[in-house]
């Protein structure tokens, strides 16, 4: 079964000002559901920020889902005829910003294999008759190896000669999203706020006189692994093998796929960042998971990142100095811990 919660807010673990109004409100976009906490806030404030969330919320999801009739279908329908075409702002927004990243993670962050992810069908994966795809469809797909470097912008104008390129943004878009509508609270004057998207989320300010608990899901047991305090404004997402896969003959097929094999990545459990900008820290997440034990650190090097927790298949757990002095990991729970040098 699907973990739907990766990461969630944990409140009243200490006392704070009773005078304080608190709101929560949930809403299903992107697929999962969306639950968002304003603090120190008027009823009025919290019911225009919901209704706004709710509404962009809902353009956002239409205009970037690849399953959707909207701006990204209509892209990849487009670049697979090989046209020259005007993009959709919304779309290109996102190509620009993933571009950069892929980049530097060597394209282990990809949102170009559109059509690969097709393929696995993870979104699937309740369905008992499930079965991974035949091995020559996806050493077709890899052959092909789009990446979004294979596209051509000028102005608002887009062209592509690899018509396997199929735009995918499920590693980037809620973390794009969250960072858009957390300026978008700022803006209505509110300073303390979580938006949460299925577990990956953003804290701004802090929960009255203590600062917003975050717990990261233990990969393999229904509990928490450890908790953090956030810092002013932080994002925290974790890409993990148990959020969406399934089980066939005996052997686990997730949906974090590596573009290199076109099969689902090997060696890691869960991989979370912390980081202030939440479009980076869900494309990293992934990065680092499709990279391996090996080749983590090195990614993080490129993309600067400071703070990392991996889980490796084994259950060893490798953190980076940074973040090891903030986690505050469950005692009940047996972990091996390795410090790595400081990126």
């Amino acid at each position: 079964m699907q973990k739907i919660i990766v990461l969630l807010a944990i409140f009243g673990l200490i006392a704070c000002d009773k005078t304080a109004e608190e709101y929560h409100h949930s809403s299903l976009h992107f697929g999962t559901l969306i639950d968002i906490t304003l603090y120190d806030v008027s009823a009025s404030q919290a019911d225009a920020a919901f209704k706004q969330l709710d509404k962009d919320f809902t353009y956002m999801h239409a205009a970037w889902s690849p399953w959707e009739k909207g701006a990204m279908s209509r892209t990849n329908q487009l670049l697979k005829m090989g046209a020259t075409f005007s993009a959709s702002p919304a779309v290109l927004e996102l190509i620009k910003k993933s571009t950069v990243i892929a980049d530097q993670t060597g394209q282990l962050f990809n949102p170009a294999i559109g059509e690969l992810i097709n393929l696995w069908q993870i979104h699937k994966h309740d369905d008992p008759d499930i079965t991974p795809p035949k091995k020559e469809f996806i050493e077709q797909q890899v052959s092909k190896n789009p990446t979004l470097s294979d596209i051509q912008i000028n102005g608002v104008k887009m062209h592509t000669d690899n018509n396997a390129v199929s735009l995918n943004f499920g590693a980037f878009a809620k973390g794009y999203a969250i960072d858009l509508e957390i300026d978008m609270l700022k803006n209505m004057g509110i300073k303390n706020a979580i938006i949460n998207t299925g577990g990956d989320l953003k804290a701004i300010g802090s929960h009255g006189n203590r600062p917003w608990y975050i717990a990261i899901q233990h990969p393999r047991m229904d509990t928490w692994l450890a908790k953090i305090e956030t810092q002013k404004e932080e994002s925290v997402f974790t890409s993990g093998d148990y959020e969406r896969y399934y089980i066939y003959q005996g052997k686990r097929y997730h949906h974090i796929l590596d573009p290199r094999s076109g099969y689902p990545a090997q060696g890691v459990q869960s991989v979370t960042v912390l980081h202030t900008d939440s479009g980076l820290a869900d494309a990293a997440a992934t990065a680092l998971f499709v990279a391996g034990p090996e080749k983590w650190l090195e990614i993080a090097k490129n993309l600067q990142l400071k703070q990392v927790m991996l889980i490796d298949e084994k259950g060893v757990i490798y953190v980076t100095p940074e973040i090891k002095k903030r986690l505050k990991f469950n005692s009940q729970i047996e972990t091996t811990i390795i410090t790595t040098a400081a990126l």
